[in-house]
């Protein structure tokens, strides 16, 4: 993936995990819970992966 489309996908990510995790403290569902708290690291990972997507080639089109 390219960076704009990992930092897309990784807010996209923490969204929809932070949404699991509340829906499953709504229903005491810790499996919900936990797979949210997952989906929203990955999505952190994935944005994080995104910047440094973004600041390597930064740093090559400026050589």
């Amino acid at each position: 993936m390219g960076s704009v489309s990992d930092k897309i996908a990784g807010a996209a990510n923490q969204a929809a995990g932070k949404a699991k995790q509340a829906a499953g403290k709504a229903t005491g569902n810790d499996k919900l819970r936990a797979e949210g708290k997952g989906q929203e690291v990955k999505g952190k990972v994935q944005t994080t992966s995104g910047k440094a997507k973004s600041a390597v080639k930064g740093a090559v089109d400026r050589m």
